[in-house]
C-alpha cells in the first residue's frame, strides 16, 4: 500500500524489459512510453491488489488499471513497518480509511473483475474481510460512488483467476482502456 512496487517496475523491471529487447532484432526500436494515459498495469490475485496499488499511489505515471481476483481484501503481511499506515492492507481502498471516498478522483480508468466462486465465496455470512468478493463488490461499490471510470464483471460459475473469464473479457477490456488513445 505505497508506491514501492511502482518504483520498482518502473527502475528495475521496464529498463531491464527494454535492454533486453534491444538486444533481440525483433524489436530493436521498443520504447516505452512515459504518457500515463498509455501506460497499464494488469494483475490477478495479489497481482489485482498491487496493479490497483500501482496505478493509485502513482497516477502520474499509470492510469490504466486491470485486476482480475483482486486480493482487495484484509491481507497485510507488516513486513513494511512504514507502510503500515494501511493496516488493513487494500481492505482499505473501501473500508475503515475509505481511500476511494476519502481522496480526490484520480485520473484512472479500472477493470474489475471477480468470481462467483473467487476467494472464500462461503465466507459471505463470516469472514467479511477476507472475501474476494465481498471486496471486488466493494471496490467497485467505492469507484461507482466516487464517479471514477470503471467496469465491473462478475463472472457466474467460475473460479479465483479463471482463465475463461480473462479469455472472454480481454480483448474487449483492452480495447476499452485505450480508447480514445492515438495510435503512432
Amino acid at each position: 500500500m505505497s508506491d514501492r512496487y511502482s518504483r520498482f517496475i518502473d527502475t528495475n523491471v521496464l529498463p531491464a524489459a527494454q535492454r533486453s529487447a534491444g538486444i533481440s532484432a525483433d524489436y530493436p526500436n521498443l520504447k516505452f512510453t512515459d504518457d500515463p494515459e498509455g501506460r497499464s498495469t494488469y494483475g490477478c490475485s495479489s497481482g489485482g491488489a498491487a496493479a490497483l496499488t500501482q496505478g493509485w499511489f502513482t497516477p502520474d505515471k499509470y492510469r490504466l488499471i486491470v485486476t482480475y481476483s483482486g486480493t482487495l481484501v484484509h491481507q497485510q503481511d507488516g513486513r513494511a513497518p512504514e507502510e503500515l499506515r494501511y493496516p488493513l492492507g487494500a481492505w482499505e481502498y473501501h473500508s475503515s480509511q475509505m481511500l476511494i471516498a476519502n481522496s480526490p478522483v484520480k485520473p484512472l480508468r479500472i477493470f474489475l473483475n471477480v468470481n462467483e466462486n473467487d476467494l472464500n465465496w462461503d465466507s459471505r455470512f463470516g469472514d467479511m474481510q477476507h472475501n474476494w468478493i465481498v471486496a471486488n463488490q466493494r471496490t467497485a461499490a467505492a469507484l461507482k460512488q466516487k464517479g471514477y471510470h470503471y467496469r465491473f464483471v462478475y463472472a457466474k460459475s467460475a473460479s479465483h483467476c479463471d482463465v475463461g473469464v480473462r479469455r472472454a473479457t480481454l480483448p474487449d477490456t483492452l480495447e476499452w482502456m485505450w480508447q480514445g488513445y492515438p495510435i503512432k
